[in-house]
């Protein structure tokens, strides 16, 4: 069964690269779809494992959550901390680093390669580190764990996108600072219902408009932050990480509980800060335009597909033992591989376009772009990424054991969350975490006791603040750069396509992240995780 996926595998990687020579010819949306129907097709003989309830989730890392990117990461991390094949090399990073450098400086400059080629780099990155894994580490365990997380993260983004798409929802007002922060403050409650990726998708077009004669970056930007990141923070169908623990043990109710005072305060802070950008702006003054105050909305039925892709969600083999799924032992571990669920999602991606309202459609632009350069990136970033985060967890559970606190799983979770994957990250430092205490990750009971800190965990009294500080670590900073979440890219593009000039990656972070988000996170660690202003 193994050789079948990495057969499986190969074609898959050697399709991706005929799509993309297809793809430099021409762009348009007969391809892009064709790559939609592409992927449902390999859904079907494949596998899992993320979530992004939302992102994730959820996770796409992606809405989410990425939700998306869930659950299979939960054993992905497993193989990463505990295989039976030797770890990689230091310089086995360095792909990984390359294409992350290649996002960075590509649309700066070389942009005619980049935007023409992006597809062939990142599938051959993937193809090198690949090639790495199974020639030369013979592991092709975790070569399958990746592939099953991509597809779960594809899937549920695929999916939100295209339901969503089909939403067109105009807000007859004048653009003003306030009414866009309630605009902004719906959208991070929100994203805690449909995942960060369905409550980008839902709502960033209809942000864009209401500014259509003010509209500037830091609209983008703040929305990146507010909707897309930091919003779902409070349930596991918010963000992949938290989907992660939750189909590890950790109570549904345990991340509002824990995370809901820093939730507050960062995006009250967000908020702030965002009015005062805003109130400079005095694009659009003269406008004499006159507004109803209506709210309209087209293509509502398709909140019915987007609830069957947040539904689809929770069909977990790994939960329900009557769900359908692929059985492999890997890393020395049963593995339950699903399919039904990525099915689904993918389904609904098909139809949900094929019944869309075109009226909708029309109104939205509603282009396939976006959600190719989302597949295409994450394709690299996935497989390239093993190496690191392999590292990371082998470090994180040898030598880095003794650094464990409160402290250093805050940033640490945090800084690794930027630039890869967020659930993986979370599960990376949650299982070093809860080693350090004596206890497994997989005991589901322990995990429980350590969301407590009752039991073994209740002697150094720190188990519960140090996971609240992974959680808020892993979903506050996947806004630091683009691919910290994958609604980050979508988003990015969505608004690129509309005409708004949007930073390179370095811009991103050199004029937005370090200079406003990153303060605003410290100051987060130091009322709630250093003067300890949680009630708990």
């Amino acid at each position: 069964m193994k050789r079948i996926f990495t057969a499986f595998l190969a074609v898959f990687l050697t399709s991706g690269l005929g799509w993309t020579a297809m793809a430099n010819e021409d762009g348009a949306h007969g391809e892009t779809i064709a790559q939609v129907e592409a992927s449902q097709d390999e859904v079907s003989s494949e596998e899992e494992h993320h979530v992004e309830a939302g992102d994730s989730t959820a996770h796409a890392h992606g809405d989410s959550t990425h939700a998306a990117h869930g659950e299979d990461a939960h054993h992905g991390e497993e193989a990463h901390g505990e295989g039976h094949h030797a770890g990689p090399a230091a310089w086995a990073v360095i792909p990984f680093v390359t294409l992350l450098l290649m996002i960075a400086t590509g649309p700066l400059f070389f942009e005619h390669f980049w935007h023409k080629n992006y597809p062939l780099v990142a599938v051959g990155l993937a193809t090198l580190v690949i090639g790495y894994y199974l020639a030369i580490l013979h592991d092709g365990d975790t070569v399958i764990h990746s592939f099953a997380e991509y597809m779960q993260f594809i899937a549920l983004l695929s999916g939100l996108f295209m339901a969503s798409g089909g939403i067109m929802i105009k807000v007859d007002k004048e653009g003003t600072p306030m009414t866009n922060i309630v605009l902004l403050v719906i959208g991070a409650v929100i994203a805690n219902l449909i995942g960060t990726t369905g409550a980008s998708m839902l709502l960033v077009r209809p942000f864009i408009r209401l500014n259509k004669d003010r509209i500037k970056p830091y609209h983008i930007i703040f929305f990146i932050f507010m909707v897309s990141n930091v919003g779902g923070a409070l349930t596991p169908i918010g963000d992949p990480p938290l989907f992660l623990g939750f189909l590890k043990g950790v109570p549904f109710q345990w991340t509002v509980t824990h995370d809901f005072l820093p939730w507050v305060f960062a995006i009250a802070v967000l908020a702030i800060v965002f009015y005062i950008f805003d109130s400079k702006n005095k694009a659009g003054a003269e406008s004499v335009e006159e507004y109803t105050g209506a709210v309209t909305m087209k293509g509502g039925k398709n909140f019915v597909w987007i609830a069957i892709v947040i539904a689809a969600v929770f069909i977990d083999p790994n939960v329900f033992d009557f769900v359908p799924a692929i059985e492999l032992e890997l890393h020395g571990h049963l593995t339950k591989i699903s399919f039904l669920r990525e099915s689904i999602m993918l389904s609904v991606a098909c139809l949900s376009y094929y019944f869309a309202d075109q009226e909708a459609l029309r109104g939205n632009e509603f282009e396939f772009e976006p959600i190719k350069e989302v597949a295409f990136i994450f394709i690299g970033i996935f497989f390239t990424m093993m190496p690191a985060l392999a590292l990371v967890g082998a470090w994180a559970q040898g030598p880095g054991k003794e650094m464990i606190s409160v402290n250093f799983l805050y940033w640490s979770t945090g800084a690794l969350s930027g630039v890869l994957d967020n659930a993986p990250t979370y599960m990376n430092f949650f299982t070093a975490a809860i080693s350090a205490e004596g206890g497994s990750v997989n005991n589901i009971g322990e995990v429980i006791e350590y969301t407590e800190g009752a039991g073994k965990f209740a002697a150094l009294g720190e188990s519960v603040i140090r996971l609240t500080a992974i959680s808020v670590a892993s979903v506050f900073f996947g806004a630091m750069t683009y691919i910290g979440n994958a609604p980050n890219f979508m988003v990015k593009s969505i608004a690129e396509q509309a005409g708004i000039e949007m930073p390179s990656f370095f811009g991103y972070i050199t004029r937005y992240s370090l200079p406003i988000l990153l303060p605003i996170l410290l100051l987060v660690w130091v009322v709630f995780f250093v003067f300890g202003a949680l009630p708990f």
